[in-house]
């Protein structure tokens, strides 16, 4: 982190709009983007220039039992400082070496131009109350409408186990208590829609009761970035402490209204990243979600994740 400002977080689980909002965030030219250094896959993860420390699970937990290494790690990427000998010794392929330039590049130059490092990562979820509290990070936390999200990941053809939760002891014993009896239960089964549901359930509750209770972390639904992006991110750069000037307003106008075939794709590649993010009529991308899923399966995830979505409504609005 600079001298003087903390570092931020984007994060929510996968399928969020995390990218999205991050490349937003990234616009406004006062942040250094830092794709998922807890992703427990390389690449984005697995890098130790980025972020020294072994990542073990999907959604890795910190907190004061196990943080020795994590503060050491963190405290080198939040000051933007690459760690290229880290790195080389690790990961040698040609793509690893374009990606530790870009990065080892980017670290630098923007710790000398004052930048803020800017994670965008959906498996630090976890991560944000011990974040908020050792490194002052603000982060906001994405919430997408759940139906949508499992839609998402049927169509993507996604399965996250249940077991990267109940595989930490800490995690289930600090936070996840009340839910280690239905995840074994789901768990043990192959209904997809069934356990991501679940997962979503047990994740937002967990932000409800947890995280939205940190000073600095921001809780926002990702259907009103959808619907009104302009005033969304402006809200979200004032809590990032950043300049919403005219360049990232054009930035932010110019990635939310493409055409209708944006929409509708998948995946694409960023720079040597692979990320969920593209231009899109987010209007129009918010509409198209709703219909990947038939009635019963939707009525389903509703029943399963209906109390916890409740929390997160607007006040005064209903189902």
């Amino acid at each position: 982190m600079s001298a003087t400002q903390p570092g931020l977080l984007v994060t929510g689980l996968p399928r969020s709009g995390t990218s999205w909002v991050g490349k937003m965030v990234e616009a406004g030219r006062q942040v250094v983007y830092v794709n998922e250094p807890l992703n427990v896959r390389h690449p984005p993860g697995r890098s130790p220039g980025v972020l020294d420390a072994d990542v073990t699970h999907r959604f890795q937990y910190i907190c004061a039992d196990n943080e020795d290494v994590w503060l050491r790690a963190f405290r080198r990427t939040l000051a933007l400082r690459y760690g290229v000998g880290r790195e080389l010794r690790r990961n040698h392929a040609p793509y690893d070496i374009a990606r530790m330039v870009k990065y080892a590049t980017a670290f630098t130059s923007g710790r000398l131009r004052g930048r803020r490092a800017m994670l965008d990562d959906p498996y630090a979820l976890m991560a944000v109350p011990w974040l908020a509290r050792n490194f002052g990070v603000r982060s906001v936390v994405l919430v997408r409408d759940p139906v949508s999200l499992v839609g998402s990941y049927r169509k993507l053809g996604w399965h996250i186990s249940l077991d990267e939760l109940l595989g930490q002891p800490l995690l289930t014993r600090d936070l996840l208590a009340d839910h280690v009896d239905e995840l074994r239960e789901a768990a043990a089964t192959k209904d997809e829609i069934h356990t991501t549901a679940l997962l979503w359930r047990v994740v937002y509750d967990v932000v409800d009761r947890v995280h939205r209770h940190e000073p600095g972390v921001l809780v926002r639904r990702y259907e009103d970035f959808a619907m009104r992006p302009v005033e969304e991110f402006g809200a979200l750069y004032a809590h990032f402490g950043l300049d919403f000037d005219e360049q990232a307003r054009a930035q932010v106008v110019a990635a939310t209204t493409a055409g209708e075939q944006d929409s509708q794709r998948g995946f694409v590649r960023s720079g040597t990243s692979k990320t969920a993010f593209r231009p899109m009529d987010s209007k129009q991308a918010l509409a198209a979600a709703q219909n990947r899923l038939s009635a019963e399966d939707a009525a389903r995830v509703t029943a399963i994740t209906g109390e916890v979505l409740d929390r997160f409504r607007p006040a005064g609005t209903s189902a």
